[in-house]
């Protein structure tokens, strides 16, 4: 992550005999170099419990604690491998009723750190020291990046639904009483107005504005009681992918039924690849549906190279305590990946659902996550969805949260 060439080695002799900059990870150092002691984590293969203790340094939450002869007070590498590979996610667990690990049973949950990118921090660290040690060593700068994610989880509320589906809702609609729906919903159907999801001219408008680098995931699965959007036989539907298309990139959302098949993530990959007429590369699972290693094996087999779903649905912050990407590590295979994985800090039905945040203390939740990574020089990844555009019941100002956001973090 430091932009660093560097050569590994186990020779102790060869290592004395080098002149340039250099660290040794072991028990015991050898000579004047950078010295790092090394606790059993990564010379272990397989997954135990490990004895996880917490403690401050330099303000922030470390574990492992190392002796006082080593360059930092604990085992940076072992801490950062423990959380980025999601080491805590292969122990037993309870898990939610969508069958997740819960923000709130993670160690960076209980301990105070889910809203640091504690590991970036860790980095800048490590780079501290190596300048300090080797000033003649010139590193590169990273460079922070936003990037606006959108899931289309429904891409209209009325409209393309078919004869059974609205049927359906205005039966719905009747039974609750509710007349705005069945008037809203009726204007939509005859062209008098336009549907409330349909909230893509502003996305469009403020890609083009502040110069965003944007990503659409569609759900095309089978439709299901979690999986509810359009039939991708929509022309209409079809027509609005080639257009987002244009603008932005386009993954798969694969739905709540593909998770445990890879049959049905094959089906809606190719539908998608065929609307496009490319491969697609990128994914995000519908209602963030990760079981490690299970669903990234499933994605790697099926050659997608990208996968934006690392994020918890219950609370905002850092899932795998890093606002970098990095390549999936298979802990029960023991082996990394070309699976690139690339972690969100915060969806808006996260702070509207799950933690209760009223639009307007919405930034104050967002604004010191953005800026946590533009500390770190990391990547800011957002979570939204186009529903929570239409500025209509439940999302009722939330458009405007949502350019405050992408505002503030496209600011350099």
């Amino acid at each position: 992550m430091l932009g660093i060439n560097y050569e590994l080695t186990v020779d102790a002799d060869k290592f004395k005999k080098y002149g340039g900059p250099k660290l040794s990870y072991t028990n015991n150092q050898l000579g004047d170099e950078l010295f790092f002691i090394s606790r059993n984590l990564l010379f272990e293969t397989g997954v135990s419990e490990q004895a996880v203790s917490i403690f401050d340094y330099n303000n922030n939450k470390v574990f492992f604690a190392a002796g006082k002869a080593s360059a930092l007070p604990f085992d940076v590498f072992a801490a950062s491998f423990y959380l980025v590979s999601r080491y805590e996610e292969y122990l037993p667990h309870i898990r939610d009723e969508h069958d997740r690990f819960t923000a709130e049973d993670s160690l960076a949950y209980k301990n105070g750190f889910l809203q640091k990118p504690v590991v970036n921090i860790w980095i800048f660290w490590i780079k501290e020291l190596i300048q300090k040690r080797f000033p003649a060593m010139i590193l590169p700068e990273n460079k922070y990046e936003f990037i606006s994610t959108i899931d289309i989880d429904n891409a209209y509320a009325y409209r393309e639904k078919g004869f059974l589906r609205s049927a359906g809702g205005y039966l719905k609609s009747l039974a609750n009483f509710d007349m705005s729906e069945i008037i809203g919903r009726t204007k939509v159907l005859l062209g008098l107005q336009k549907d409330p999801y349909d909230t893509y001219d502003l996305q469009l408008e403020l890609i083009k504005k502040y110069k965003l680098n944007s990503i659409y995931f569609f759900l095309l699965g089978d439709y299901g009681v979690n999986d509810k959007n359009l039939p991708i036989e929509s022309r209409k539907f079809q027509t609005l992918i080639k257009m987002l298309g244009d603008y932005a990139q386009v993954g798969i959302h694969p739905s709540y039924g593909s998770n445990k098949s890879k049959e049905q993530l094959k089906k809606e990959l190719e539908r998608l690849s065929k609307v496009l007429h490319r491969e697609v590369k990128k994914s995000r699972q519908h209602f963030l549906k990760l079981t490690l290693p299970e669903t990234y094996r499933n994605l790697i087999d099926l050659d997608i190279t990208d996968d934006y779903t690392m994020g918890f649905a219950s609370q905002v912050g850092f899932r795998a305590s890093i606002c970098s990407t990095f390549n999936f590590y298979d802990l029960d295979m023991e082996l990394e990946t070309k699976l690139k994985i690339h972690p969100f800090a915060v969806m808006e039905g996260t702070l509207r659902y799950n933690m209760n945040v009223h639009r307007e203390d919405a930034m104050h939740k967002i604004r010191p996550l953005i800026d946590e990574v533009k500390a770190v020089n990391g990547q800011f990844i957002s979570l939204w969805h186009n529903e929570s555009l239409s500025n209509q019941k439940l999302w009722l100002g939330w458009a405007t949260i949502y350019e405050e956001m992408v505002k503030y973090a496209a600011a350099e």
